[in-house]
């Protein structure tokens, strides 16, 4: 029987004591950097543990720390795989106006694009109410009366080696004493880290080089410990609903295409290995008419330098979207890590679908060149019986796929 792996795209359910210890948590007089306490570091490494022990009792082939050492603060309301790089990076400030995401004219490049502010989305324009009035699709709004955002208001670098260094410890600390041989830690991409306002280089093709520069440091960190390291970049597929009017799919993918330059920069050197992509159109639950398809992406996913391609395969919007590999090739040497059961819904995915959804791969590509992963993280976007729930039927799943 030939083994089907099994991981996860990055997020997982927080333990009940490390909210805690996050929510105690307190920050510099600039807002961004963490004091550091003993008491959070105890936490951390103790829900690390029990993170990867979960993943090992329900069957995880290739595990990751749950992303349990990314954490916000309480001035701005989006995620923690991307919003916890400000905690890493000097060079941003946080200002007291509403700047999510939201990069002034002078910040359009060769073709003419730039990206709005997340309330300027097209799907959020298109369904106003859905977004204004639901608490599921409306995660990603500016909480009303904080410090919005922080911006590059100087010379990027990284400074949170401490921090990547205690994510590295945990987790290699946590793999050994749970049998396990190899495992993740996600990181950010340069592309979604420069959807932050520029107040400093003026330059898109600068501002892109200096993320992926700062953000080099972390990947080398995560590679060195002979762990891989996937990079979170949404940004690839998400974009094209953040740019208002719709672009042509061209005109987008010369803008995207910068970013995938950036982020093969910042990689150059390191074991190929050991590097792992993920892509996906953002994991909020709203209506998602306006994500741009999957066939006009792939080509230009796989010219990033990595060994892994993790993507979105189980939601109602891009599940359709695995008859790509019957046009393209996917290189001998590469390996597709797509979602099997997506954090788009309560409903626990049954086994049996798992195993069709995985076979749909498999039959393209090969099994040996197949991990059967989720959507996206499911941390904080289904209950936490829900996540390890779906989490369950993706290895059930697998061992049918696998079988057959």
């Amino acid at each position: 029987m030939t083994e089907i792996r099994t991981t996860t795209a990055g997020s997982l359910p927080r333990t009940p004591e490390l909210l805690a210890a996050n929510a105690a948590r307190s920050f510099a007089e600039d807002g961004l950097t963490p004091v550091p306490s003993a008491e959070f570091d105890t936490a951390l490494a103790a829900a690390v543990d029990s993170v990867v022990a979960r993943q090992k009792e329900i069957g995880i082939s290739v595990p990751g720390d749950g992303e349990y050492g990314k954490a916000m603060t309480t001035t701005y309301n989006y995620g923690a795989w991307w919003s916890y790089i400000f905690h890493r990076t000097a060079g941003l400030e946080l200002v007291a106006e509403d700047t999510f995401v939201s990069q002034p004219p002078t910040a359009r490049n060769a073709e003419g694009l730039t990206l709005s502010a997340f309330g300027e989305r097209r799907d959020r324009q298109r369904f106003p109410d859905v977004y204004a009035h639901d608490p599921e699709v409306n995660t990603a709004t500016p909480k009303e009366g904080a410090l919005q955002f922080p911006v590059a208001s100087g010379e990027l670098s990284y400074t949170g080696g401490a921090l990547i260094a205690s994510d590295v410890e945990n987790f290699s600390r946590s793999l050994r004493d749970h049998g396990y041989e190899q495992g993740f830690l996600t990181s950010l991409s340069p592309g979604s880290g420069a959807r932050i306002q520029d107040r400093h280089y003026g330059s898109e093709d600068a501002f892109l080089e200096a993320w992926a520069t700062a953000l080099r440091e972390e990947y080398r960190a995560i590679t060195d410990a002979g762990l891989v390291v996937q990079v979170d970049d949404p940004s690839i597929a998400e974009n094209f609903d953040q740019i208002v009017p719709e672009p042509s799919v061209e005109d987008y993918l010369r803008f995207t295409a910068k970013r995938v330059e950036a982020l093969n920069h910042a990689l150059e050197g390191l074991p190929k290995e050991l590097l792992r992509f993920h892509l996906c159109w953002g994991s909020w639950h709203g209506p998602h008419t306006t994500d741009i398809e999957f066939r006009h992406l792939v080509e230009l996913m796989l010219d990033i330098d990595v060994t892994y391609y993790s993507f979105e395969g189980a939601n109602a919007r891009h599940e359709h979207e695995y008859v790509v590999w019957d046009d393209v090739t996917l290189p001998e040497d590469k390996v597709i890590v797509p979602g099997v059961v997506t954090h788009s819904t309560n409903v626990v995915e049954h086994p049996e679908l798992v195993a069709q959804r995985i076979r749909r791969y498999t039959r393209r590509v090969g099994a040996e060149r197949v991990i059967a992963s989720t959507d996206c993280g499911l941390g904080g976007r289904v209950h936490p019986d829900i996540a390890w729930a779906k989490l369950e039927s993706l290895v059930a799943g697998a061992e049918i796929a696998a079988r057959r």
